[in-house]
């Protein structure tokens, strides 16, 4: 299947299925069981490839929220995110929109392009949790995909948890593999989460 990098997904996926964008082992836990919300909405119920998976982050939950919500600066922490740009003013909230760019390189059932994807804001609580949706189009690809984030305080720092799901012809025709490279894509963006916020947290502390 092509590699992909969903609305909601994490890692140029053609570089995960590449072995070049894992995520390093113990970045992140995998969880099976009741699926996260927010606001009572969940990942896509009906889709076939879906991952979800935790990590601990130590570091206030401030600092969390804000490098995950501040969407304009995600470039300058997640390497795989080449533009990224509000699609409205004001407080990240309920309705926002942003749209963010990767690249992915050939393989063998698509050439190079740029994924273009443009994330709607269903679902939000302000430092607790966040569900967008929206797709993720490149040449010869379209995957729709639904991202629940829950982010929680607790004893050293915060628990963030997030769950995906993908839909579409590409990802369907192959489940186990693109199931495997939402895995990689997700466990990544969990370990630039946390490497960045643990660097800024030790940084106010020197």
């Amino acid at each position: 299947m092509p590699g992909i990098r969903s609305v909601l997904f994490t890692v140029p996926l053609a570089l995960a299925v590449l072995g070049t964008a894992a995520a390093p082992a113990g970045a992140a836990s995998h969880h099976t069981g009741t699926s996260l919300t927010c606001r009572g909405e969940g990942a896509d119920p009906d889709a076939r490839v879906r991952h979800r998976t935790e990590t601990l982050i130590h570091g206030p939950l401030r600092t969390v929220w804000k490098l995950q919500t501040d969407v304009a600066r995600w470039p300058s922490w997640q390497a795989s995110v080449k533009t990224a740009e509000r699609l409205d003013h004001g407080p990240f909230r309920r309705g926002s929109a942003f749209r963010w760019t990767t690249p992915i390189p050939p393989n063998p059932a698509t050439p190079a392009t740029e994924l273009e994807i443009t994330s709607t804001v269903e679902q939000f609580r302000s430092n607790s949790c966040i569900r967008w949706t929206g797709p993720a189009i490149g040449e010869g690809l379209h995957i729709d995909g639904v991202h629940v984030w829950n982010f929680t305080a607790v004893k050293g720092g915060v628990r963030v948890s997030t769950e995906e799901t993908h839909t579409g012809a590409q990802v369907d025709a192959d489940v186990p593999t693109a199931t495997e490279i939402l895995r990689q894509g997700l466990e990544a963006w969990l370990h630039e989460l946390k490497t960045a916020a643990e660097a800024r947290t030790d940084g106010r502390r020197n």
